[in-house]
């Protein structure tokens, strides 16, 4: 892997990641941008103790343009893009429209691809490795940040989910805090650990769902599975066999194989309701260990963590969509319609031939 950094007009940090070393990335920037202004804070919910991020400015962000107009594509002659290049393979971003910026974190987009047209899905194994290779190099650029407590990469898939721009991309928040979601998982594996006198929770949850009917796939060095309480109407998480904090921590053989485990769920997804459907959206999401201190969850250090990826999709059947009403909005309690048992059977039955 090749990285170049260089800035975009507006003083924005744009990162090339080839496959190739000889790759040159000297484009510059051609676009009359001034110098991007956030309004981005962060704000503390004292009955709830989570954070809202206040973000007025993007209510201007780019919605839904023609094809033709896509940002994310290379730059083509006059037509100028964020990517001041005419190809590239993998390129990262600081977004123009942050959630968070400053002292408030920092949010980033990663382009998979220059096809407009493809998805995650699409690419191939070496591409898939390569966005691979990007998610762990900013995870480790962006935790040296003095602003930034916890690094999450995602990607949302389809307008269903909100997505704004349909070329292939995804995002990374380097948050200042550690999230409600994880701060609820390391409390829970406190919790176990005293109980138990030391036992992890990550490692038992994922031997007794190795042991279960929800497996979808199992590799030397991954392991796919519905979980027991899933909240989604399909939801697999994929768990490294050997718990590791970040994608840091993953050694060369669950990097090597992980391109291949991927893309095969990315395409299951997409044929769970059957031939002819739109393709479905989804939300991709890693789970990675805070870098900031873990003093408030008692005995719990950073490798007590298991790094592991979340993926979900909002469709409950073939042309309806599972929305968050009153019990989920509202209290947070998910009722979900497809018994888990029933979301693995499927993932297994449409399996690659």
């Amino acid at each position: 892997m090749k990285k170049t950094s260089t800035r975009l007009a507006d003083g924005r940090e744009l990162i090339y990641y080839d496959s190739r070393d000889d790759t040159v990335r000297d484009a510059v920037d051609r676009r009359p941008l001034d110098r991007t202004v956030t309004t981005s804070e962060v704000r503390r919910d004292p009955l709830l103790g989570d954070a809202v991020a206040i973000a007025s400015h993007r209510q201007g962000r780019i919605y839904h343009p023609p094809a033709d107009e896509c940002p994310l594509c290379p730059s083509q002659g006059d037509r100028l893009s964020e990517i001041p290049d005419s190809s590239y393979d993998v390129a990262v971003f600081e977004n123009r429209f942050p959630s968070l910026a400053g002292d408030s974190g920092r949010c980033e987009v990663v382009c998979f691809t220059s096809n407009h047209d493809a998805s995650f899905a699409d690419l191939t194994e070496e591409q898939a490795a390569l966005v691979l290779d990007a998610w762990t190099d900013r995870t480790a650029e962006l935790s040296h940040l003095p602003s930034v407590e916890q690094v999450f990469c995602f990607e949302n898939r389809g307008a269903e989910i909100g997505v704004t721009l349909g070329h292939p991309h995804g995002q990374i928040y380097a948050y200042p805090f550690t999230t409600p979601r994880t701060a609820l998982m390391l409390r829970s594996v406190a919790a176990h650990k005293e109980a138990t006198g030391g036992e992890n929770l990550f490692d038992a949850v994922l031997e007794r769902e190795l042991a279960d009917e929800r497996v979808v796939l199992e590799t030397e060095h991954w392991v796919a599975f519905v979980p027991y309480s899933a909240h989604w109407p399909y939801e697999v998480h994929l768990y490294p066999r050997h718990r590791v904090p970040d994608l840091l921590g993953l050694d060369e053989g669950a990097r090597t194989e992980f391109p291949q485990v991927y893309l095969e769920l990315l395409r299951r997804f997409d044929r769970i309701f059957g031939e002819g459907e739109p393709p479905t959206p989804y939300i991709s999401a890693w789970h990675q260990a805070p870098f900031g201190t873990l003093e408030e969850f008692d005995g719990v250090v950073r490798e007590d963590f298991a790094l592991h990826l979340e993926l979900f999709t909002i469709r409950r059947t073939s042309g309806k969509l599972k929305f968050l009403a009153g019990s989920e909005s509202g209290m947070n309690v998910f009722i979900n319609d497809v018994p888990p048992e029933t979301a693995a059977q499927r993932l297994r039955e449409v399996a690659s031939s």
